[in-house]
Parts: C-alpha cells; sequence; structure tokens
C-alpha cells in the first residue's frame, strides 16, 4: 500500500485523515471501516466514493449507498452532490428494495405492486372486530411491533414458535390468540393488495431468489455498494444485501458496535464485528481520533464502555482539522463533565432550564443545545420548564418539520413564485414570499406557537445562507421540495429535546442528559445482561453527541415513584472522576438560609 505521506497529491483525499485516507483508497474488494463516534466516518465514506468515481474505479450510475433513516440518506445525497458525485444512488434499504419491487412487480407478476400499508394499528383493529377480540389500543401496537420483528428477524416457523413460547404473547393474549390475529391481519393484507413496511424487503428478497432475470438486472445494474450504520442491520436487511450482491465481494461497511441501540427492532451488531471472519481477505480500517468532543467528554465515553466486546477506544483530537466532521475553533480544555443530583424531577426540569439560560444568555444559541431523555414522557415538564424561563424548545420526532402547515404553505408559495420570478437576488426573492406569510427579519418576543411559526419560515429563510453561489430561486424551491421529500430538516433556532434513541446520528455543542436513575436508565424493563448493555450503549451515544459542554443529572424523587431513587449504575461505574454538584435544592436552601 502507498504510503499517505508520499502519495500523489488530491483534493479528495487531502481532506483526509490518515486512517480515514486508508479506507478512502481501498476501492475494491469487501472493507469494513470500524468508526467510533465523532470520528468522521460520513467524511470518509463519501470522499472514498467521490474519489472511485473521480478516478474512474467506479461508474457512479452503478454504486449504491445504503443507510436506515431518510435523514441519513439525504445528507449522504448532499455530500456526494458537494464532492462531485451527485449521480450515485444513496437510499434507505426500504426505499431501494421499494423502488425494484415496483420495476419487477409489473413485470414479474403483472399489474401495479401492491400498496404499501402506512400504519398496522387501524388493520390489527379490524382483524381484532373479526374474530371478536377485545384488544386495547397498546396491545395492538405490542402486536404490530411483534409482527414488525418477527419479519425483520427472518425467523422461521419453529423458532418463532420457540420464541412465542418462552416470552409469550403481547398483553393479555393468549399464544392462539396471537397467532390467529396475526394470521387474520395478513389475510386482510392479501384482499386489499397491500404489503407492510417490511414485507417490502421480504418482497424483493424472494423476488430476486426466484426470478433469474431480476437478479441478474439488479446485479448488473449495481457493482459497488457501501452500508453506512452497519451495526443496525438486520437479518432481513442483511438477506437482501447479499442477494443483491449475488456472491460479489465489493462491499465497503461502516459502523461502530458501541452505537448498537436497535436490537429491540432486530438490529445486530454482529454481521459488523463478524465482517473479517466471513471475508478474511477484507481490508478493517479503525477510525478511532475524534473530532467532536473534549478530551473529558471523550474519556467519560471511553470509561462507560471499556472492556465491551468491539468498543474502540476514542482519541480525542484538542483541535478540529479537515479530517474531522466539521471545520471550528479550536476547542479550549473544559472541566470534567458534571453530575448533579435534584431533589426530585420538576426541581431537575427547572435546574436544567435555568444552565441552559444562562448558557444562552452567554452567547450559546438555542440549536446548539440539546437536552436528551430515555423516554418520550420525560419531555412535558422540560418543554415547561424552559417556558418558564423564555426558552423556546423542540420536541425532535413529535411532528415532523415539513409536516407543519406553515412550512407545507411556504413550500408551495415558493415553488409556485419560482415559476414567475427571476432575475432578482435570492434572499430577495425568498424573503418576499415569506415576508407575505408574515416573517419577519427580527423574532416576536418571548416563546410559544407565534415564536414557533416564526422559528419555522426563518429555518427556511436561513437555507439560502447555505445555498452554493449562483444558486436560482427556481434551483432554490426545487432544493426545498426535494428536502420535503426526504424529510431533511433544516435547523430551527430552539434547544432540542430528544430520545436518546432520536439523537442518534445528531450533535450539539452543549448536551445535558436527564433523568439518570435505576428503572429510566437502564430502563425498568430491561432484563439480562444484553439487555442492560443495549442500555449502556444508549447512554454512550448520549454522550457521544456533545461537543463542548456535557452535563449529567438525575432525581432523588419522581412523582410516581414513592420513596429515594437510585442514580444509574452508568453513573455509579464513571466514579469520582466526574464531578458531582450535590443536590441543587439543598444548596438552594443553605444559600437563602446564610443570606437571612
Amino acid at each position: 500500500m502507498v504510503d499517505a505521506m508520499t502519495a500523489p497529491s488530491d483534493p479528495l483525499l487531502d481532506a483526509l485523515d490518515d486512517e480515514q485516507r486508508v479506507a478512502a483508497e481501498a476501492l475494491l474488494g469487501p472493507v469494513c471501516v470500524l468508526a467510533g463516534a465523532g470520528t468522521g466516518k460520513t467524511r470518509a465514506i463519501t470522499h472514498r466514493i467521490a474519489y472511485g468515481v473521480s478516478s474512474g474505479a467506479y461508474d457512479p450510475a452503478r454504486v449504491m449507498a445504503l443507510t436506515f433513516t431518510s435523514r441519513a440518506a439525504a445528507e449522504l445525497r448532499a455530500r456526494l452532490r458537494a464532492l462531485g458525485a451527485g449521480a450515485v444512488q444513496a437510499r434507505t434499504f426500504h426505499a431501494a428494495a421499494l423502488a425494484q419491487l415496483n420495476h419487477f412487480w409489473p413485470l414479474v407478476v403483472g399489474g401495479q405492486a401492491p400498496r404499501v400499508l402506512e400504519y398496522k394499528g387501524r388493520l390489527l383493529g379490524q382483524a381484532a372486530e373479526k374474530l371478536r377480540l377485545r384488544v386495547d389500543v397498546p396491545t395492538l401496537r405490542d402486536v404490530a411491533a411483534e409482527i414488525e420483528w418477527r419479519k425483520v428477524a427472518a425467523l422461521g416457523p419453529d423458532a418463532y414458535a420457540a420464541r412465542l413460547a418462552t416470552r409469550g404473547a403481547p398483553g393479555a393474549l393468549s399464544a392462539e390468540q396471537f397467532l390467529a390475529l396475526v394470521q387474520a391481519y395478513e389475510d386482510l393484507k392479501d384482499e386489499r393488495r397491500m404489503l407492510d413496511f417490511e414485507d417490502v424487503l421480504l418482497a424483493t428478497a424472494g423476488m430476486i431468489e426466484s426470478e433469474a432475470s431480476v437478479a441478474m438486472h439488479v446485479r448488473e445494474s449495481y457493482r459497488h455498494f457501501v452500508v453506512d450504520e452497519y451495526q443496525d442491520v438486520s437479518p432481513a436487511q442483511q438477506q437482501l444485501l447479499e442477494l443483491w450482491l449475488g456472491g460479489r465481494r465489493d462491499l465497503c461497511v461502516v459502523g461502530d458496535a458501541s452505537q448498537t441501540i436497535y436490537s429491540f427492532a432486530g438490529a445486530s451488531s454482529q454481521y459488523l464485528l463478524d465482517f473479517e471472519r466471513r471475508f478474511d481477505d477484507a481490508i478493517v480500517v479503525r477510525l478511532e481520533r475524534n473530532y467532536r468532543s473534549t478530551r473529558q467528554i471523550v474519556g467519560v465515553a471511553n470509561r462507560l464502555m471499556r472492556g465491551r466486546a468491539g468498543a474502540l477506544r476514542l482519541e480525542a483530537v484538542a483541535d478540529r482539522p479537515s479530517g474531522g466532521e466539521a471545520d471550528a475553533a479550536p476547542i479550549a480544555p473544559l472541566a470534567e463533565p458534571m453530575v448533579t443530583a435534584y431533589a426530585d424531577e420538576l426541581t431537575e426540569a427547572r435546574g436544567v432550564a435555568t444552565r441552559i439560560r444562562s448558557r444562552i444568555d452567554a452567547g450559546t444559541p438555542p440549536e446548539s443545545i440539546a437536552v436528551l431523555m430515555r423516554v418520550n414522557s420525560q419531555s412535558a415538564i422540560l418543554e415547561r420548564a424552559l417556558e418558564e424561563v423564555g426558552v423556546g424548545s423542540r420536541v425532535r420526532g413529535a411532528s415532523r418539520f415539513f409536516d407543519q402547515p406553515e412550512v407545507r404553505e411556504a413550500v408551495h408559495a415558493l415553488r409556485a413564485a419560482a415559476l414567475t420570478i427571476a432575475g432578482e437576488p435570492l434572499f430577495k426573492s425568498v424573503s418576499d414570499v415569506l415576508r407575505s406569510m408574515g416573517w419577519t427579519v427580527q423574532p416576536p418576543d418571548g416563546p410559544g406557537a407565534v415564536r414557533a411559526r416564526w422559528e419555522s419560515l426563518n429555518a427556511i429563510a436561513r437555507l439560502v445562507d447555505d445555498a452554493p453561489a449562483g444558486t436560482t430561486f427556481r434551483a432554490f424551491a426545487d432544493e426545498l421540495r426535494a428536502r420535503a421529500e426526504a424529510q431533511h430538516e433544516p435547523t430551527v433556532s430552539a434547544v432540542t429535546l430528544a430520545t436518546l434513541h432520536s439523537a442518534k446520528g445528531l450533535e450539539w455543542d452543549d448536551v445535558f442528559i436527564v433523568g439518570l436513575t435505576e428503572g429510566m436508565l437502564p430502563i425498568a424493563y430491561a432484563k439480562g445482561f444484553d439487555a442492560i448493555d443495549e442500555e449502556r450503549r444508549l447512554l454512550y451515544v448520549g454522550i457521544t453527541r456533545a461537543r463542548r459542554r456535557l452535563e449529567l443529572s438525575w432525581p432523588r424523587q419522581s412523582g410516581t415513584h414513592r420513596g429515594e431513587r437510585e442514580p444509574s449504575r452508568f453513573l455509579q461505574e464513571l466514579g469520582n472522576r466526574t464531578r458531582g454538584a450535590g443536590d441543587a435544592a439543598g444548596v438552594a436552601a443553605r444559600r437563602r438560609a446564610s443570606a437571612g
């Protein structure tokens, strides 16, 4: 292999550090990139693809980059366009499978492909009525989740029967009632010519497996595959990937076993950890230079994952050269992440809100701050506490940005105006349309619905700043529509409230992780080593979202838990290397007493 220090200069490679460059230059054969949090994995794989295209090693039309969320796929597409590889396909597994299914179904089966069922609950309810079963909504949700798990886990009837015998059926259903309900659901789906989300993977795999002409066409169409977040792959997705490859070996996978947090949905890091065994000549590259976080935050993350299978040991980089996730000013040394014990959940929420208010007053943009939690129900009290101190917040996942009425109206108005307006500066054209909807340059005072509407419209206005020089109004409107279709959301100027699951793939300057008690993290229903270890990885994901400052907290009591709560075992494992702030309520009381 050519030494990176003496290799010919190439702008696409010069932007990478030594390990990233090794990954980018390994264009053929099986490649496994073990990439820790904040180590620039997206930069590495997009530069690898772009370098393959520019060097002539890849035909861009025959490259498929795969990931697991529409947002991640949109990010890959945007970066590839910027690197001159915009013709490369970047899709989720489901989007790629659905496109193939829609293409081949009329040719193989005849007629249009079945419609995809968006929500299982209604059809399950109808199936229950047909069987005269009384099933409440929470049980229907659990039944839907079990159907999804069975399909993505690709379990055969005997293996699933064994699981059902061990775990039992959802809710108060007997095994016989559950199986009858599932069969009635499948029968209704077939009668109405519908497929559910998981069927898309299975039907596409079945078509490739059984139809030689389909397999030949697919394998001719795509020669090189790149799979991001490979630790999240399920057995069904792995099976489809292998059918796409058809025994070929031009596969690059990228992942981090320490960020496997979707095992409950069928994901398995074992495919990542076993990659070198399955391909004994694989090139394996380890990315462990963390460009995102301070040395202190990286230290906490390493301590949490010490000794875990497949865990990478991150090395904090004092500044952020171009090899990092993002270019930014050097990070000054900061204190250890702080652990605070509060009297109860309300005191915790108000304490966190007060600290956020002080950060914003000191110049930290609200959108650079996040509060992370284990479950969505924790967000309501935090929203109220932030509102009390005049800070706007946005719950990630509560309602998607492009689904908001004012955003839909703005996208429609901008696209309509772009058909008739040309020749003006882009910002003037966009701002004139947004002003007609009530947007102003200066925000309204205080939080609330009016401020939330303004923030949404302002997020669209700010996209003008990110547009390449020379972008026309028509091109901007078309790009906005593409972002809406991919749910590639812009940044809104508000503090983010998010679950640890939904925070994956994101990062902020300041991160507060709340509610770190036994029963919440790890969650009460996590039983056994594997389930507890998944909770550990959830906390690891949360910790590694922080760039500059990290604060962890827990309430001694909660409204639903009588008596003292215990701090999370994970906090105890971190030991006295983190700085305890003590009981905030007690500190405040002592201050009032001394002042009196």
